[in-house]
Protein backbone atom coordinates (compact mmCIF):
# COMPACT_ATOMS: atom_id res chain seq x y z
CA UNK A 1 0.00 0.00 0.00
CA UNK A 2 2.86 2.57 0.95
CA UNK A 3 6.42 2.33 -0.93
CA UNK A 4 9.12 4.43 0.94
CA UNK A 5 11.57 5.30 -1.40
CA UNK A 6 15.08 6.85 -0.88
CA UNK A 7 13.68 8.63 2.02
CA UNK A 8 16.36 11.21 3.15
CA UNK A 9 15.97 13.73 5.95
CA UNK A 10 18.74 16.83 6.62
CA UNK A 11 17.51 19.27 9.45
CA UNK A 12 19.95 22.96 9.20
CA UNK A 13 22.70 23.86 11.80
CA UNK A 14 21.15 25.04 14.56
CA UNK A 15 24.70 25.21 16.92
CA UNK A 16 24.41 23.01 20.12
CA UNK A 17 26.67 19.86 20.78
CA UNK A 18 26.71 19.16 17.02
CA UNK A 19 28.25 22.76 16.22
CA UNK A 20 27.49 23.74 12.70
CA UNK A 21 27.04 20.57 11.10
CA UNK A 22 23.25 19.71 9.29
CA UNK A 23 21.54 16.90 11.12
CA UNK A 24 21.25 13.72 8.68
CA UNK A 25 18.08 12.30 10.28
CA UNK A 26 17.39 10.01 7.83
CA UNK A 27 19.88 8.59 4.93
CA UNK A 28 17.96 7.01 2.19
CA UNK A 29 15.38 4.97 3.74
CA UNK A 30 13.25 2.58 1.71
CA UNK A 31 10.56 -0.01 2.76
CA UNK A 32 7.42 -1.53 1.72
CA UNK A 33 3.92 -1.56 4.05
CA UNK A 34 1.46 -3.58 2.56
CA UNK A 35 -2.47 -3.51 3.19
CA UNK A 36 -3.04 -5.13 6.90
CA UNK A 37 0.59 -5.40 7.68
CA UNK A 38 2.32 -4.41 11.08
CA UNK A 39 6.05 -3.09 10.40
CA UNK A 40 8.26 -1.90 13.72
CA UNK A 41 10.86 0.61 13.82
CA UNK A 42 13.12 -0.11 16.42
CA UNK A 43 15.73 1.97 17.40
CA UNK A 44 17.29 4.04 20.36
CA UNK A 45 16.89 7.71 20.61
CA UNK A 46 17.88 10.10 17.69
CA UNK A 47 17.69 7.35 15.20
CA UNK A 48 15.49 8.83 12.86
CA UNK A 49 12.23 6.62 13.31
CA UNK A 50 9.86 8.72 14.86
CA UNK A 51 11.48 11.08 11.80
CA UNK A 52 10.33 8.42 9.61
CA UNK A 53 6.56 7.86 10.86
CA UNK A 54 6.09 11.75 10.82
CA UNK A 55 7.09 11.95 6.98
CA UNK A 56 4.67 8.99 6.07
CA UNK A 57 2.22 10.67 8.16
CA UNK A 58 2.53 13.68 5.98
CA UNK A 59 3.92 15.69 9.14
CA UNK A 60 6.97 16.30 8.02
CA UNK A 61 8.78 16.55 4.08
CA UNK A 62 11.21 14.95 3.14
CA UNK A 63 14.55 16.06 2.26
CA UNK A 64 14.66 13.90 -1.06
CA UNK A 65 13.18 10.65 -1.98
CA UNK A 66 9.39 9.99 -2.60
CA UNK A 67 6.31 8.29 -1.13
CA UNK A 68 4.20 6.02 -3.12
CA UNK A 69 0.69 5.25 -1.82
CA UNK A 70 -1.71 2.53 -3.56
CA UNK A 71 1.05 2.69 -6.91
CA UNK A 72 0.72 6.66 -7.18
CA UNK A 73 3.36 9.12 -6.13
CA UNK A 74 3.09 11.75 -3.98
CA UNK A 75 5.17 13.72 -5.86
CA UNK A 76 2.77 13.87 -9.02
CA UNK A 77 -0.05 14.71 -7.13
CA UNK A 78 -0.91 18.32 -6.20
CA UNK A 79 -1.38 19.43 -2.60
CA UNK A 80 -5.04 18.76 -2.29
CA UNK A 81 -4.85 15.22 -3.48
CA UNK A 82 -1.96 14.81 -1.56
CA UNK A 83 -3.77 15.68 1.31
CA UNK A 84 -6.07 13.18 0.41
CA UNK A 85 -4.13 10.71 0.49
CA UNK A 86 -2.40 11.23 3.95
CA UNK A 87 -5.65 11.08 5.79
CA UNK A 88 -5.66 7.63 5.12
CA UNK A 89 -2.60 7.70 7.66
CA UNK A 90 -2.85 8.71 11.20
CA UNK A 91 -0.86 9.22 13.83
CA UNK A 92 -1.07 8.24 17.43
CA UNK A 93 1.00 10.98 19.54
CA UNK A 94 3.88 9.31 22.10
CA UNK A 95 2.15 11.82 25.06
CA UNK A 96 -1.43 11.43 24.78
CA UNK A 97 -1.88 14.23 27.41
CA UNK A 98 0.01 16.74 25.43
CA UNK A 99 -2.19 15.75 22.07
CA UNK A 100 -5.36 16.92 23.80
CA UNK A 101 -6.90 20.32 24.52
CA UNK A 102 -6.98 20.51 28.24
CA UNK A 103 -9.59 22.92 28.19
CA UNK A 104 -12.02 21.23 25.75
CA UNK A 105 -14.44 18.77 26.63
CA UNK A 106 -13.26 14.97 25.13
CA UNK A 107 -16.75 14.69 23.32
CA UNK A 108 -15.87 18.04 21.79
CA UNK A 109 -12.76 16.71 20.67
CA UNK A 110 -13.93 13.61 19.10
CA UNK A 111 -16.94 15.43 17.36
CA UNK A 112 -14.63 17.87 15.65
CA UNK A 113 -13.19 15.52 12.90
CA UNK A 114 -16.48 13.53 12.81
CA UNK A 115 -18.17 16.37 12.08
CA UNK A 116 -16.36 16.93 8.78
CA UNK A 117 -17.02 13.45 7.63
CA UNK A 118 -20.69 13.93 8.46
CA UNK A 119 -20.60 17.05 6.15
CA UNK A 120 -18.47 14.77 3.21
CA UNK A 121 -21.15 12.41 3.49
CA UNK A 122 -24.23 14.08 4.15
CA UNK A 123 -24.67 12.59 7.40
CA UNK A 124 -26.55 14.76 10.31
CA UNK A 125 -25.64 15.57 14.05
CA UNK A 126 -27.20 12.35 15.33
CA UNK A 127 -24.73 10.64 13.48
CA UNK A 128 -22.27 12.21 14.78
CA UNK A 129 -23.53 11.29 17.99
CA UNK A 130 -23.54 7.60 17.16
CA UNK A 131 -20.23 7.15 15.65
CA UNK A 132 -18.34 8.65 18.22
CA UNK A 133 -20.23 6.06 21.15
CA UNK A 134 -19.07 4.02 18.63
CA UNK A 135 -15.55 4.60 18.01
CA UNK A 136 -15.17 4.51 22.04
CA UNK A 137 -16.41 1.14 22.37
CA UNK A 138 -14.50 0.20 20.46
CA UNK A 139 -11.14 1.09 22.17
CA UNK A 140 -12.43 -0.21 25.22
CA UNK A 141 -13.98 3.15 26.64
CA UNK A 142 -17.52 3.84 28.13
CA UNK A 143 -18.98 6.66 26.12
CA UNK A 144 -21.41 7.58 28.93
CA UNK A 145 -18.40 7.85 31.17
CA UNK A 146 -15.80 9.68 28.65
CA UNK A 147 -17.69 11.99 26.64
CA UNK A 148 -18.12 14.83 29.02
CA UNK A 149 -14.91 14.71 31.05
CA UNK A 150 -11.75 16.85 30.34
CA UNK A 151 -8.52 14.63 29.49
CA UNK A 152 -7.41 15.00 33.06
CA UNK A 153 -10.40 13.49 33.95
CA UNK A 154 -8.98 10.22 32.37
CA UNK A 155 -6.21 7.77 33.46
CA UNK A 156 -3.10 7.37 30.98
CA UNK A 157 -3.94 4.46 29.61
CA UNK A 158 -7.49 5.92 29.31
CA UNK A 159 -6.24 8.82 27.25
CA UNK A 160 -3.82 6.90 24.97
CA UNK A 161 -7.34 4.71 23.98
CA UNK A 162 -9.15 8.22 23.26
CA UNK A 163 -5.96 9.55 21.13
CA UNK A 164 -6.16 6.41 19.13
CA UNK A 165 -10.29 6.76 19.06
CA UNK A 166 -9.92 10.18 17.49
CA UNK A 167 -7.41 8.93 15.07
CA UNK A 168 -9.92 5.88 13.30
CA UNK A 169 -12.51 8.71 13.16
CA UNK A 170 -11.59 9.44 9.88
CA UNK A 171 -11.36 5.36 9.02
CA UNK A 172 -7.24 5.34 8.30
CA UNK A 173 -5.87 2.78 6.47
CA UNK A 174 -2.58 3.25 8.19
CA UNK A 175 -2.13 3.92 12.15
CA UNK A 176 1.67 5.17 13.13
CA UNK A 177 2.09 4.71 16.49
CA UNK A 178 4.79 6.90 17.88
CA UNK A 179 6.22 4.85 21.33
CA UNK A 180 2.31 4.37 22.02
CA UNK A 181 3.04 2.99 25.64
CA UNK A 182 6.63 4.71 26.42
CA UNK A 183 4.22 6.95 28.98
CA UNK A 184 1.92 4.56 30.12
CA UNK A 185 2.19 2.85 33.39
CA UNK A 186 3.42 -1.59 33.41
CA UNK A 187 0.71 -2.50 34.10
CA UNK A 188 -1.39 -0.28 31.69
CA UNK A 189 1.00 -1.47 28.21
CA UNK A 190 -0.24 -4.99 27.42
CA UNK A 191 -3.84 -3.42 26.85
CA UNK A 192 -2.80 -0.96 24.72
CA UNK A 193 -0.54 -2.92 22.71
CA UNK A 194 -3.19 -5.93 22.55
CA UNK A 195 -5.70 -3.02 21.04
CA UNK A 196 -3.43 -2.09 18.21
CA UNK A 197 -3.07 -5.79 17.56
CA UNK A 198 -7.03 -6.16 17.83
CA UNK A 199 -7.42 -2.92 15.57
CA UNK A 200 -5.06 -4.89 13.08
CA UNK A 201 -7.26 -7.91 12.81
CA UNK A 202 -10.96 -6.36 12.74
CA UNK A 203 -10.54 -3.55 10.90
CA UNK A 204 -7.41 -4.36 8.77
CA UNK A 205 -5.73 -1.43 9.42
CA UNK A 206 -1.46 -1.40 8.50
CA UNK A 207 0.04 -0.43 11.96
CA UNK A 208 3.46 1.50 12.07
CA UNK A 209 4.57 0.59 15.50
CA UNK A 210 7.68 2.73 16.49
CA UNK A 211 9.49 2.13 19.41
CA UNK A 212 13.23 0.91 21.09
CA UNK A 213 11.20 -2.22 23.22
CA UNK A 214 11.75 -5.35 21.33
CA UNK A 215 9.35 -7.53 23.27
CA UNK A 216 6.26 -4.65 22.42
CA UNK A 217 7.81 -4.77 18.97
CA UNK A 218 7.10 -8.66 18.64
CA UNK A 219 3.65 -8.19 20.32
CA UNK A 220 2.51 -6.01 17.99
CA UNK A 221 3.37 -7.58 14.87
CA UNK A 222 4.20 -11.16 15.87
CA UNK A 223 3.44 -12.35 11.92
CA UNK A 224 5.02 -8.95 10.63
CA UNK A 225 8.38 -7.43 9.83
CA UNK A 226 10.75 -5.25 11.93
CA UNK A 227 12.90 -2.73 10.32
CA UNK A 228 16.02 -1.71 12.64
CA UNK A 229 17.38 2.20 12.10
CA UNK A 230 20.69 3.22 13.62
CA UNK A 231 21.55 6.86 12.74
CA UNK A 232 18.59 7.39 9.80
CA UNK A 233 19.76 3.96 7.81
CA UNK A 234 18.33 0.70 8.03
CA UNK A 235 21.02 -1.98 9.22
CA UNK A 236 18.29 -5.09 9.44
CA UNK A 237 15.05 -5.38 8.22
CA UNK A 238 12.86 -8.65 8.14
CA UNK A 239 10.41 -11.32 9.50
CA UNK A 240 9.92 -10.42 13.55
CA UNK A 241 10.79 -13.79 14.88
CA UNK A 242 13.65 -14.38 12.88
CA UNK A 243 14.84 -11.22 13.49
CA UNK A 244 14.73 -11.99 17.30
CA UNK A 245 15.73 -15.45 16.87
CA UNK A 246 18.99 -14.77 15.32
CA UNK A 247 20.27 -10.73 14.96
CA UNK A 248 23.14 -10.68 12.71
CA UNK A 249 23.81 -6.77 12.84
CA UNK A 250 25.63 -6.20 15.92
CA UNK A 251 23.48 -3.17 16.63
CA UNK A 252 20.07 -5.02 16.50
CA UNK A 253 22.37 -7.74 18.99
CA UNK A 254 22.88 -4.62 21.34
CA UNK A 255 18.99 -4.05 20.97
CA UNK A 256 18.12 -7.44 22.08
CA UNK A 257 20.62 -7.91 25.03
CA UNK A 258 19.05 -4.58 26.20
CA UNK A 259 15.66 -6.97 27.16
CA UNK A 260 15.08 -7.99 30.41
CA UNK A 261 15.29 -12.18 30.27
CA UNK A 262 13.43 -13.96 33.22
CA UNK A 263 16.28 -16.20 34.77
CA UNK A 264 15.04 -17.27 37.86
CA UNK A 265 18.04 -17.26 40.09
CA UNK A 266 20.64 -18.02 37.84
CA UNK A 267 23.04 -14.77 36.85
CA UNK A 268 22.95 -12.79 33.64
CA UNK A 269 25.58 -15.09 31.48
CA UNK A 270 27.96 -13.80 28.55
CA UNK A 271 25.25 -14.13 25.90
CA UNK A 272 24.99 -10.15 25.88
CA UNK A 273 26.46 -7.76 23.62
CA UNK A 274 27.71 -4.13 24.65
CA UNK A 275 28.51 -1.72 22.78
CA UNK A 276 32.17 -0.17 23.23
CA UNK A 277 30.45 3.05 23.72
CA UNK A 278 28.14 5.49 23.96
CA UNK A 279 26.11 7.28 20.86
CA UNK A 280 27.77 10.37 19.87
CA UNK A 281 26.33 12.09 16.90
CA UNK A 282 29.50 14.07 16.49
CA UNK A 283 31.64 11.42 15.37
CA UNK A 284 32.36 11.19 11.23
CA UNK A 285 29.90 9.44 9.76
CA UNK A 286 31.52 9.36 6.44
CA UNK A 287 33.14 6.78 4.34
CA UNK A 288 32.72 3.79 6.71
CA UNK A 289 29.91 1.85 8.85
CA UNK A 290 28.34 4.17 11.53
CA UNK A 291 28.33 1.65 13.73
CA UNK A 292 32.33 1.35 13.39
CA UNK A 293 32.83 3.60 16.66
CA UNK A 294 30.82 1.52 18.58
CA UNK A 295 31.22 -1.79 17.30
CA UNK A 296 33.49 -4.57 18.26
CA UNK A 297 33.88 -6.32 15.44
CA UNK A 298 34.93 -3.42 13.50
CA UNK A 299 37.87 -3.87 11.16
CA UNK A 300 39.80 -1.27 8.77
CA UNK A 301 37.25 -2.15 6.48
CA UNK A 302 34.79 -1.00 8.12
CA UNK A 303 36.14 2.53 8.63
CA UNK A 304 36.77 2.91 4.72
CA UNK A 305 33.79 0.99 3.04
CA UNK A 306 30.23 1.69 4.26
CA UNK A 307 28.61 -1.93 4.49
CA UNK A 308 25.68 -2.16 1.55
CA UNK A 309 22.47 -3.36 2.74
CA UNK A 310 22.58 -6.73 1.26
CA UNK A 311 19.51 -9.45 1.22
CA UNK A 312 19.97 -12.96 2.43
CA UNK A 313 18.10 -16.23 3.38
CA UNK A 314 16.34 -16.42 -0.07
CA UNK A 315 15.17 -12.74 -0.10
CA UNK A 316 13.58 -12.91 3.38
CA UNK A 317 16.05 -10.84 5.24
CA UNK A 318 18.52 -7.26 4.70
CA UNK A 319 21.28 -6.33 6.90
CA UNK A 320 24.27 -4.00 6.26
CA UNK A 321 27.44 -5.72 7.97
CA UNK A 322 30.27 -7.12 6.72
CA UNK A 323 30.79 -9.68 9.45
CA UNK A 324 27.17 -11.44 9.82
CA UNK A 325 29.43 -14.54 11.00
CA UNK A 326 30.65 -12.71 13.89
CA UNK A 327 27.58 -13.42 16.11
CA UNK A 328 27.84 -12.47 19.90
CA UNK A 329 25.54 -12.93 21.31
CA UNK A 330 23.01 -15.61 22.01
CA UNK A 331 19.35 -15.89 20.18
CA UNK A 332 17.32 -14.41 23.13
CA UNK A 333 14.35 -17.15 24.36
CA UNK A 334 10.96 -15.37 22.70
CA UNK A 335 9.14 -16.83 25.55
CA UNK A 336 11.22 -15.16 27.78
CA UNK A 337 10.44 -11.86 26.39
CA UNK A 338 9.17 -9.63 29.20
CA UNK A 339 7.45 -6.64 28.41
Amino acid sequence: MIEVKEITKIYAATGGMLGQKPVKALRGVSLTLADGEAISLIGESGCGKTTLGRIMAGLEASTSGDLVFDGTALSTLSPRERHAKFQQVQLIQQDPYGALNPARPLGEALADPLRLQAKRLGKDASWVQMRAKELLQLVGLDPANTLYKYPHNLSGGQRQRFVIARALTVEPKVLVADEAVSMIDVSLRLGILSLLSDLRSRLGISVVFITHDVAAARYVAPKGTVCVIYRGEIVEYGATDAIIASPVHPYTQALLSAMPVLRGLEEPGPDRYIPAQDLDLRLDDEGGCLFRARCRFATDRCAQEHPPLLTVDEGRRLHACFYPEARHVVAVPIEGASL
